[in-house]
């Protein structure tokens, strides 16, 4: 082993790929693993597993590197270790000092909000004419932003990297990882106040990172970040120019107007560069100002207006999340159709490695544009990629792919020239039962082909937001501690968003059980490829075949099961393969479970059929969500205490704990014991409501006005005329009913759903398959998006239109909303 005991932050390293995530190994003899300890995760558990798949530099925490871990590496003769005070800080001064081996102009984007937008729109309206290098998706964070960095290549002609912070200090290190020569400031808003003193302050923060650019972008009508520009910004950079951009009234370098129409806008900019107008089709404020800003740069940068207004013809909405959605022939397609890139490429081939629900993997992929590097080259990196990531079948489409053929060595192959030649001649009944990764860069027009693959939809889509679940797992887990264990819920297709999806990503997050409500639904994860403990909560004696089969640990709760239990497991002479066994006591709740009467009979079973072993003991306290029954919940906790120690005496061994539900754990941290069960705090709704500011909306039902109808006051809207209007209304019908969920209780005005910016109530009578909603005054045009709940409209906003609980609409989510899983 080559250990180097660094008391600074400095590294040097031949390694090509840098790796912060050991889930998320690509080229394991090519790559240095930085093991990174924070709140609720620790690299360095994974260093031996990391080793043993051929990662060979590794840079470590001194204080973190326990005595333990460096025993077990001091064998590791062929690797090299680096002991740093951080690895965080370690990682940015590596890539810093790489950057200052580049001499290119870059972009540096910092604001409130649409910095990803106006990264991507400058990356595809630049990249004719420049060699681009760029953040991936949204990488714009203390680490992102050196991941981004390191990709800086002599081939390069052009960088564009966005930076984010969430509290004072974090620009100073990202700065030097960065050193931009332009800067972008997009806006100013109220994003992330709370890491902050003063709006001032965050200002003056993310302003740090334009400390030696040459010239500064920016929108003078935000008076604010006019004002911090000139008086802190300027005096500290003395060779700045800035190139202001407004109203009017607003007094800058250039004046921009906007003239919009129906599905159009021109946009006029006066000033700097003359007299200017270019026409697009977004109308909307953010995308306009958005779009504003990269034309601007692009003036500066000496494109041409023809050319500007060419690229913004071909803009589309970024679409910056891979999206996992059920296809045709029981596929899975994974729709990330629009950019394509090798980091891209690398990062959407780890979501498919992640993704369980089927075995056999297929990628559709369009050639890889603007990289600088030779075909050959390029495509040898791509073949290795798809490698490593045991891809079953690649189907390439465009002129490079197809010509690079030979390049790749996967078992089935197909290339096409173009993407109409592809859904031409390809027989798509071929793919079948398969994760199919749809990964294209924006000519190719690959959303074409995922129309083709995806299931399609009666215009209602239930969206999973897979970030917001993973935030809010490692929310409770910060609640609790790294020692205590988790069961994640899944019962009841994970609270209507989805069993098998949500499942695949709590087992890449290393949750330690998961619980359902009865055997068949853990059939279904296990042939999804769910790998960890599941709990049954409900198991039959007609379900003891599953139970076995797949490996599902039954809840006992009562004589009768339990010796129907042991009857079934003596009858079938079962041994080594005995499912263990989950004790449920009730403490309070009277519903199912041994009373304290039960535990003699109890304890005299167990010891008599010790081939039983026991998993876990646990109870459900009745109301850890109110303060009224604190007493009660401190009752129950010392009488599952009680039990639970009496059956482990006899038993002889120590069992896993557990009493605390999603509203235990934010009110009853103390009686967490071995193990917590989190459920509808998983999906983003914190019963308690002392915490609801910490989560985030995991799932977003959404739907499609599908006509609207111009009516006057005095006539009568749905069934049996219960919707009466008072006033000349425009009326919209909604692709959503009772049938998919809507509850009939939210029509005639007591529901509310958003839509263009506005809340619009029910009128009349919920249908079957259909909504009517007043739309007067909100600007509705048929096909427009309407939010049902989501971060504009909460579920629990919703529930208590209704007097119901966030539990019962998502449950009553029918299955024939389609469900679509996003990563951001």
């Amino acid at each position: 082993m080559n250990l180097t005991v660094n008391s600074f932050q400095t590294i040097t390293t031949d390694a090509a790929y840098l790796l912060t995530d050991s889930r998320q190994i690509s080229f394991p003899g090519q790559s240095i693993f930085f093991a990174i300890k924070g709140d609720r995760h620790d690299g360095h558990q994974f260093l031996p597993a990391l080793y043993a798949s051929g990662v060979r530099e590794f840079v470590v925490e001194d204080a973190a590197y326990t005595e333990m871990l460096r025993w077990e590496t001091a064998v590791w003769n062929d690797a090299r270790i680096w002991v740093v005070p951080s690895s965080i800080r370690a990682l940015q001064a590596l890539v810093a000092e790489k950057r200052r081996q580049f001499n290119l102009p870059v972009v540096g984007i910092a604001g409130s909000n649409g910095k990803t937008i106006v990264k991507e729109w400058l990356v595809q309206l630049a990249s004719p004419r420049e060699t681009i290098v760029a953040s991936p998706k949204s990488y714009n964070s203390q680490i992102g932003v050196p991941l981004s960095v390191w990709n800086i290549g002599k081939q390069h002609t052009l960088g564009i990297f966005e930076a984010g912070i969430s509290r004072a200090h974090e620009m100073e290190y990202l700065q030097p990882i960065m050193q931009p020569t332009i800067g972008i400031f997009t806006n100013i808003g109220p994003a992330h106040d709370d890491g902050f003193k003063s709006r001032k302050q965050k200002i003056t923060e993310k302003l740090r990172l334009f400390t030696k650019v040459k010239k500064l972008i920016y929108r003078k009508d935000y008076a604010e970040l006019d004002e911090e520009i000139n008086l802190i910004l300027k005096p500290v950079n003395t060779f700045l120019k800035t190139i202001s951009w407004g109203k009017p009234a607003s007094g800058a370098d250039i004046v921009a107007s906007y003239q919009k129409e129906k599905s159009k806008t021109t946009i006029s900019l006066k000033g700097k560069f003359g007299n200017e107008k270019f026409e697009t089709n977004f109308t909307d404020e953010a995308s306009l100002e958005n779009l504003t800003h990269c034309i601007v740069f692009l003036l500066d940068f000496g494109f041409p207006s023809a050319v500007i207004q060419e690229g913004i013809g071909l803009l589309k909405p970024v679409s910056m999340r891979l999206e996992l959605k059920e296809g045709i022939n029981h596929n899975y397609i994974i729709d990330d159709a629009y950019n394509n890139d090798l980091q891209g490429l690398s990062m959407a081939l780890n979501f498919l490695s992640q993704q369980e629900q089927r075995q056999k993997r297929t990628v559709i992929l369009s050639d890889v544009l603007q990289t600088g590097q030779t075909p050959a080259e390029l495509y040898r990196t791509v073949a290795k990629l798809l490698k490593e990531k045991a891809i079953d079948q690649l189907i390439g489409i465009g002129p490079e792919m197809r010509g690079q053929a030979a390049a790749f060595d996967i078992t089935r192959t197909h290339f096409f020239g173009d993407t109409e030649t592809f859904l031409q001649e390809f027989p798509f009944n071929s793919l079948y039962d398969s994760l199919v990764l749809i990964k294209g860069a924006r000519p190719f027009s690959f959303e074409k082909i995922v129309q083709r693959l995806q299931q399609k939809a009666h215009g209602t889509v239930f969206e999973i937001n897979l970030d917001a679940l993973s935030h809010n797992l490692n929310f409770y887990r910060s609640k609790v501690g790294a020692q205590t264990k988790i069961m994640a819920m899944v019962k009841a297709f994970a609270y209507g968003t989805g069993s098998s999806e949500v499942a695949s990503l709590l087992q890449f997050h290393r949750v330690d059980y998961l619980g359902v409500a009865y055997a068949d639904e853990g059939v279904v994860l296990r042939q999804s490829g769910i790998t960890l403990p599941i709990m049954v909560m409900n198991a039959t004696s007609q379900a003891f075949d599953l139970l076995l089969q797949y490996k599902l640990e039954p809840e006992i709760y009562s004589h009768r099961i339990f010796t129907e239990w042991i009857t079934f497991v003596n009858k079938n002479k079962v041994t080594a393969a005995i499912p263990a066994v989950h004790l449920k006591l009730d403490t309070g709740m009277h519903r199912l479970g041994f009373v304290k009467d039960d535990l003699d009979w109890l304890i005299e079973t167990l010891t008599a059929n010790p081939h039983i072993k026991v998993a876990s003991i646990f109870s459900h306290l009745v109301g850890a969500d109110e303060g009224v029954h604190n007493a009660f919940s401190k009752q129950q906790f010392d009488l599952f205490l009680e039990g639970a120690t009496r059956i482990e005496k006899a038993l002889g061994y120590a069992t896993i704990k557990h009493i605390l539900n999603s509203a235990g754990i934010v009110r009853f941290p103390d009686y967490k014991l071995d193990m917590v069960r989190l459920g509808i705090g998983l999906y983003g709704v914190e019963a308690t409501g002392q915490e609801q500011q910490a989560l985030q909306s995991v799932g977003t039902l959404k739907t499609v006005v599908s006509q609207i109808k111009y009516l006057s006051a005095g006539e009568t809207v749905g069934y049996s005329r219960r919707g009466h209007l008072d006033h000349d209304a425009a009326i919209a019908t909604l692709a959503i009913g009772y049938a998919d969920g809507y509850d009939r209780g939210l029509g005639n005005g007591i529901g509310k759903v958003w839509v263009n910016g506005m809340l619009c109530p029910t009128i009349g009578n919920i249908c079957m398959d259909m909504t009517m909603i007043d739309v007067t005054g909100a600007n509705v045009e048929e096909g427009d998006e309407v939010i049902i709940f989501g971060k504009e409209m909460s579920i629990i906003e919703l529930s208590k239109q209704i007097n119901t609980i966030p539990y019962e609409i998502l449950t009553g989510i029918g299955d024939r909303v389609k469900r679509v899983f996003y990563k951001e």
